[in-house]
C-alpha cells in the first residue's frame, strides 16, 4: 500500500514538472525573439508572409490558449510584430478560435481530459456560478482569478451552457486583460509614461475585480 500511494504521489506531480519545463522554454523563446529582432529583421519577415503569417499567428495563439502555459509572451510578440492595433486583434482571435476548438472537443472528450487538466476545486467553482446565475454565472466566473482555458474546458463539461453563451462570455471578457496588456506595450515600445500607467491599472483593476469575486460568496 506504501508504494502504491508513492507512486501515485509521484505520477501526479509528474505533469506539473513538465509543464514548468515547457513554460521555461517557451518564456526562453520569447527572451531570444525580443533579443534577435531588436532591429526588426524577424518582424518584417513573418510580415512578408501576408495572409499565411496572419493564419499562422491565430493557429499559434488557439494552440496555445488550450493548454495551461500562459499566452502573455505571444500576445507580446504579436504586438511587437503587427503592432498594437493589428496584434491585439490576431492575439483575441487566436484565443476564441481556441476556445470553440475546446468547446467542441470537450463533447466528445470531456471527462478524459477535465481529470488530466482541472483539478476538483476549479471545477466546483465555475459550476457553481453557472448552476446558481446561468449565462450570468459565467460570465462572472470568467473574471475569477481562474486560467481562461481552465474556464472553457469546465463550462464545455456543463450541460446548461450552450455555444453561444459560452463564446460571447469569452469573447467579452478577455479584452479589458488584452487591451491593458497592449497600453502597457505601447508605453515601454514608445517610452511614453501615461499609456504605461493607463495600461497598468486597466490590468490591476481586472485583477482586483476577479480579487473581489474570488472572496464573495455565491449567492443564493
Amino acid at each position: 500500500m506504501k508504494q502504491r500511494i508513492s507512486n501515485k504521489t509521484y505520477c501526479s506531480k509528474k505533469p506539473s514538472w513538465v509543464l514548468m519545463v515547457i513554460v521555461a522554454v517557451f518564456i526562453f523563446f520569447i527572451v531570444a525573439f525580443f533579443y534577435l529582432d531588436r532591429h526588426n529583421a524577424i518582424s518584417s519577415l513573418i510580415k512578408s508572409l501576408g495572409p499565411l503569417g496572419v493564419l499562422l499567428a491565430i493557429f499559434l495563439m488557439a494552440l496555445l490558449c488550450m493548454t495551461p502555459i500562459p499566452s502573455e509572451g505571444l500576445v507580446l510578440m504579436y504586438l511587437k510584430i503587427y503592432g498594437v492595433f493589428w496584434g491585439t486583434l490576431l492575439a483575441w482571435v487566436g484565443s476564441n478560435v481556441g476556445s470553440l476548438i475546446i468547446f467542441f472537443i470537450l463533447k466528445h472528450y470531456g471527462q478524459f481530459l477535465l481529470d488530466k487538466l482541472i483539478s476538483k476545486e476549479r471545477f466546483e467553482t465555475v459550476n457553481q456560478w453557472v448552476k446558481r446565475r446561468g449565462t450570468y454565472g459565467l460570465l462572472i466566473a470568467r473574471l475569477l482569478p481562474i486560467p481562461a482555458f481552465a474556464v472553457n474546458y469546465i463550462a464545455s463539461l456543463i450541460p446548461s451552457i450552450k455555444l453561444w453563451p459560452y463564446l460571447w462570455t469569452q469573447m467579452v471578457t478577455i479584452i479589458p486583460y488584452y487591451v491593458g496588456t497592449a497600453l502597457v506595450f505601447l508605453g515601454v515600445a514608445k517610452d511614453t509614461w501615461y499609456w504605461l500607467i493607463i495600461g497598468g491599472l486597466a490590468i490591476a483593476a481586472f485583477w482586483s475585480i476577479s480579487y473581489f469575486l474570488n472572496r464573495k460568496k455565491i449567492p443564493n
